[in-house]
Protein backbone atom coordinates (compact mmCIF):
# COMPACT_ATOMS: atom_id res chain seq x y z
CA UNK A 1 0.00 0.00 0.00
CA UNK A 2 2.39 3.09 -1.71
CA UNK A 3 1.60 6.36 -0.27
CA UNK A 4 1.98 9.53 -1.84
CA UNK A 5 2.44 13.56 -1.59
CA UNK A 6 3.31 16.41 -3.29
CA UNK A 7 3.59 19.97 -2.43
CA UNK A 8 3.86 23.69 -3.68
CA UNK A 9 3.59 26.76 -2.08
CA UNK A 10 5.27 29.08 0.35
CA UNK A 11 6.34 26.57 3.14
CA UNK A 12 9.40 24.17 3.10
CA UNK A 13 8.48 21.57 1.05
CA UNK A 14 10.60 18.87 2.80
CA UNK A 15 8.79 19.56 6.07
CA UNK A 16 5.51 19.24 4.90
CA UNK A 17 6.27 15.82 2.45
CA UNK A 18 7.85 14.55 5.80
CA UNK A 19 5.18 15.13 7.72
CA UNK A 20 2.53 13.64 5.30
CA UNK A 21 4.66 10.65 4.74
CA UNK A 22 4.39 10.28 9.00
CA UNK A 23 0.50 10.82 8.60
CA UNK A 24 1.06 7.57 6.08
CA UNK A 25 3.01 5.28 7.78
CA UNK A 26 0.05 3.28 8.59
CA UNK A 27 0.26 1.46 5.19
CA UNK A 28 2.43 -1.07 4.63
CA UNK A 29 5.78 0.18 3.00
CA UNK A 30 9.53 -1.08 3.21
CA UNK A 31 11.19 2.38 1.71
CA UNK A 32 10.45 5.99 1.87
CA UNK A 33 12.16 9.00 -0.64
CA UNK A 34 11.78 12.61 -1.04
CA UNK A 35 12.39 15.49 -4.09
CA UNK A 36 12.95 18.90 -3.58
CA UNK A 37 13.17 21.19 -6.44
CA UNK A 38 15.87 24.43 -5.36
CA UNK A 39 18.68 26.67 -6.39
CA UNK A 40 17.49 25.76 -9.95
CA UNK A 41 17.72 21.90 -9.45
CA UNK A 42 16.08 18.81 -8.15
CA UNK A 43 17.72 17.05 -5.12
CA UNK A 44 16.46 13.75 -3.64
CA UNK A 45 16.77 10.89 -1.09
CA UNK A 46 15.56 7.51 -0.20
CA UNK A 47 16.09 4.41 1.81
CA UNK A 48 14.96 1.31 2.48
CA UNK A 49 13.28 0.66 5.34
CA UNK A 50 11.14 2.65 7.84
CA UNK A 51 10.62 6.23 7.49
CA UNK A 52 13.03 6.58 10.37
CA UNK A 53 15.91 5.86 7.68
CA UNK A 54 15.33 8.48 5.18
CA UNK A 55 15.34 10.87 8.37
CA UNK A 56 18.21 9.83 9.92
CA UNK A 57 20.03 9.37 5.94
CA UNK A 58 18.32 13.49 5.85
CA UNK A 59 19.88 14.43 8.79
CA UNK A 60 23.68 13.60 7.86
CA UNK A 61 23.29 14.98 3.85
CA UNK A 62 20.58 17.23 4.21
CA UNK A 63 18.41 18.56 0.96
CA UNK A 64 18.57 22.43 0.33
CA UNK A 65 15.10 24.25 1.05
CA UNK A 66 12.80 24.59 -1.84
CA UNK A 67 9.03 25.23 -1.30
CA UNK A 68 8.00 22.32 -4.17
CA UNK A 69 8.64 18.96 -3.67
CA UNK A 70 7.21 14.96 -3.19
CA UNK A 71 7.50 12.13 -1.28
CA UNK A 72 6.97 8.59 -1.35
CA UNK A 73 6.40 5.00 0.82
CA UNK A 74 6.77 2.45 -1.34
CA UNK A 75 5.46 -1.25 -1.21
CA UNK A 76 7.67 -2.92 -3.42
CA UNK A 77 5.87 -4.14 -7.21
CA UNK A 78 8.68 -4.53 -9.32
CA UNK A 79 12.01 -4.72 -8.00
CA UNK A 80 13.65 -5.57 -4.55
CA UNK A 81 13.35 -3.31 -1.53
CA UNK A 82 16.22 -1.44 -1.32
CA UNK A 83 17.58 1.95 -2.37
CA UNK A 84 18.20 1.73 -5.37
CA UNK A 85 14.98 0.97 -6.23
CA UNK A 86 12.38 3.28 -3.46
CA UNK A 87 11.28 6.53 -5.43
CA UNK A 88 11.55 9.03 -6.69
CA UNK A 89 13.05 7.80 -9.66
CA UNK A 90 14.63 10.14 -11.63
CA UNK A 91 16.07 10.70 -15.18
CA UNK A 92 19.66 10.04 -16.71
CA UNK A 93 20.22 13.83 -16.07
CA UNK A 94 18.58 14.28 -12.50
CA UNK A 95 16.19 16.81 -13.83
CA UNK A 96 12.85 15.03 -13.39
CA UNK A 97 11.90 12.85 -10.18
CA UNK A 98 8.81 10.22 -10.22
CA UNK A 99 6.48 8.32 -7.40
CA UNK A 100 4.18 6.42 -8.41
CA UNK A 101 1.21 3.56 -6.95
CA UNK A 102 0.79 1.22 -9.13
CA UNK A 103 2.08 -1.29 -11.75
CA UNK A 104 3.06 -0.55 -15.20
CA UNK A 105 2.01 -3.40 -17.28
CA UNK A 106 3.72 -2.88 -20.37
CA UNK A 107 6.86 -1.26 -18.80
CA UNK A 108 9.57 -4.00 -20.01
CA UNK A 109 8.69 -2.86 -23.44
CA UNK A 110 9.13 0.62 -22.74
CA UNK A 111 12.29 -0.28 -20.83
CA UNK A 112 13.39 -1.95 -24.46
CA UNK A 113 12.76 1.13 -26.20
CA UNK A 114 14.45 3.38 -23.92
CA UNK A 115 17.94 1.31 -23.52
CA UNK A 116 18.03 1.57 -27.25
CA UNK A 117 17.73 4.73 -27.68
CA UNK A 118 20.68 5.10 -25.14
CA UNK A 119 18.72 5.67 -21.58
CA UNK A 120 20.55 4.17 -18.98
CA UNK A 121 18.35 2.40 -16.52
CA UNK A 122 19.79 2.06 -12.79
CA UNK A 123 16.51 0.41 -10.92
CA UNK A 124 14.64 -2.56 -11.63
CA UNK A 125 11.29 -0.71 -11.00
CA UNK A 126 8.82 0.49 -13.83
CA UNK A 127 8.63 4.09 -12.53
CA UNK A 128 11.90 4.93 -13.64
CA UNK A 129 10.47 4.00 -17.08
CA UNK A 130 8.19 6.62 -16.61
CA UNK A 131 10.91 9.20 -15.57
CA UNK A 132 12.87 8.60 -18.61
CA UNK A 133 9.63 8.43 -20.80
CA UNK A 134 8.62 12.13 -19.02
CA UNK A 135 12.03 13.49 -19.39
CA UNK A 136 11.99 12.64 -23.05
CA UNK A 137 8.46 14.26 -23.33
CA UNK A 138 9.60 17.60 -21.64
CA UNK A 139 12.40 18.03 -24.05
CA UNK A 140 10.30 18.03 -27.28
CA UNK A 141 7.10 20.04 -25.40
CA UNK A 142 8.59 21.79 -22.84
CA UNK A 143 5.41 21.63 -20.96
CA UNK A 144 5.18 19.17 -18.01
CA UNK A 145 1.38 18.99 -17.60
CA UNK A 146 1.88 17.65 -21.54
CA UNK A 147 4.67 15.67 -21.37
CA UNK A 148 2.74 14.08 -18.74
CA UNK A 149 -0.17 13.43 -20.68
CA UNK A 150 1.49 12.15 -23.55
CA UNK A 151 3.46 9.51 -21.36
CA UNK A 152 0.14 8.54 -19.96
CA UNK A 153 -0.84 7.70 -23.45
CA UNK A 154 1.73 4.87 -23.44
CA UNK A 155 1.13 3.13 -20.32
CA UNK A 156 -0.74 0.54 -19.74
CA UNK A 157 -1.91 -0.46 -15.91
CA UNK A 158 -3.37 1.07 -13.31
CA UNK A 159 -1.25 3.97 -11.62
CA UNK A 160 -0.87 7.02 -9.38
CA UNK A 161 2.11 9.42 -10.99
CA UNK A 162 3.11 12.72 -9.29
CA UNK A 163 5.97 14.40 -10.97
CA UNK A 164 8.64 17.49 -11.00
CA UNK A 165 10.92 19.15 -12.96
CA UNK A 166 13.71 21.23 -12.42
CA UNK A 167 13.06 23.29 -15.25
CA UNK A 168 9.27 23.81 -14.08
CA UNK A 169 10.13 24.51 -10.32
CA UNK A 170 6.60 26.30 -9.66
CA UNK A 171 4.46 23.41 -10.66
CA UNK A 172 3.72 19.90 -9.35
CA UNK A 173 1.81 17.34 -12.09
CA UNK A 174 -0.46 13.74 -11.58
CA UNK A 175 -2.35 11.50 -12.96
CA UNK A 176 -4.44 8.62 -11.97
CA UNK A 177 -5.81 5.53 -13.73
CA UNK A 178 -7.91 2.77 -11.19
CA UNK A 179 -5.43 4.18 -8.23
CA UNK A 180 -6.63 7.20 -5.86
CA UNK A 181 -5.61 10.52 -5.90
CA UNK A 182 -6.44 14.04 -4.36
CA UNK A 183 -5.73 17.41 -5.03
CA UNK A 184 -5.70 19.83 -1.75
CA UNK A 185 -6.25 23.35 -1.81
CA UNK A 186 -5.17 25.43 0.67
CA UNK A 187 -5.02 29.46 0.95
CA UNK A 188 -1.11 29.53 2.12
CA UNK A 189 -1.38 32.85 3.90
CA UNK A 190 -3.16 34.00 1.10
CA UNK A 191 -0.71 33.17 -1.63
CA UNK A 192 -1.75 29.69 -2.21
CA UNK A 193 -0.32 26.15 -1.57
CA UNK A 194 -1.56 23.05 -3.60
CA UNK A 195 -1.04 19.44 -2.71
CA UNK A 196 -1.26 16.11 -4.07
CA UNK A 197 -1.80 13.00 -1.99
CA UNK A 198 -2.93 9.31 -2.30
CA UNK A 199 -5.57 9.93 0.44
CA UNK A 200 -6.97 13.53 2.74
CA UNK A 201 -4.59 12.01 5.26
CA UNK A 202 -1.92 13.42 3.97
CA UNK A 203 -2.71 17.35 3.98
CA UNK A 204 -5.46 17.29 6.23
CA UNK A 205 -3.56 19.17 8.80
CA UNK A 206 -3.27 21.91 6.26
CA UNK A 207 -6.39 21.98 4.70
CA UNK A 208 -10.37 20.27 4.08
CA UNK A 209 -10.67 21.67 0.32
CA UNK A 210 -10.04 18.68 -2.01
CA UNK A 211 -10.48 17.78 -5.15
CA UNK A 212 -11.08 13.90 -6.34
CA UNK A 213 -9.50 13.41 -9.79
CA UNK A 214 -11.91 11.52 -12.35
CA UNK A 215 -10.12 8.51 -13.92
CA UNK A 216 -7.75 9.11 -16.65
CA UNK A 217 -7.65 12.42 -15.43
CA UNK A 218 -4.02 14.59 -15.11
CA UNK A 219 -3.47 17.76 -12.86
CA UNK A 220 -1.50 19.97 -12.74
CA UNK A 221 -0.44 22.58 -9.53
CA UNK A 222 0.86 25.99 -10.47
CA UNK A 223 2.19 28.14 -7.86
CA UNK A 224 0.14 31.49 -8.49
CA UNK A 225 -2.17 30.07 -11.17
CA UNK A 226 -3.99 26.88 -9.04
CA UNK A 227 -5.66 24.15 -10.38
CA UNK A 228 -5.88 22.68 -13.85
CA UNK A 229 -7.38 19.26 -14.59
CA UNK A 230 -7.68 17.89 -18.58
CA UNK A 231 -8.12 14.28 -19.22
CA UNK A 232 -5.05 12.24 -21.16
CA UNK A 233 -6.01 14.10 -24.42
CA UNK A 234 -5.62 17.53 -23.20
CA UNK A 235 -9.85 18.02 -22.93
CA UNK A 236 -10.35 20.09 -20.03
CA UNK A 237 -12.24 18.98 -17.07
CA UNK A 238 -14.21 20.29 -14.15
CA UNK A 239 -12.19 21.36 -10.97
CA UNK A 240 -15.33 20.83 -7.93
CA UNK A 241 -13.64 21.66 -4.73
CA UNK A 242 -15.55 19.70 -1.48
CA UNK A 243 -14.68 19.69 1.80
CA UNK A 244 -13.54 17.12 3.69
CA UNK A 245 -16.09 17.16 7.00
CA UNK A 246 -16.49 15.12 9.92
CA UNK A 247 -15.44 15.50 13.43
CA UNK A 248 -13.45 12.59 13.58
CA UNK A 249 -11.28 14.29 10.24
CA UNK A 250 -7.82 16.21 12.43
CA UNK A 251 -4.19 15.36 12.08
CA UNK A 252 -4.30 12.77 14.28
Amino acid sequence: MCGIIGYVGGQPALDVVLAGLARLEYRAYDSAGAAVLADGGLAAAARAGKLSNLHKELAEHPLPTGTTGIGHLRWATHGAPNDANAHPQLDNAGRVAVVHNGTIENFAALRAELTGRGHELASETDTEVVAHLLAESFSSCGDLAEAMRQTCRRLEGAFTLVAVHADDPDAVVGARRDAPLLVGVGDGDGDGEYFLASEAAAFIAHTREAVELGQDQVVELRRGHGVTVTDFEGTAADVRVCRVDGVDWDAS
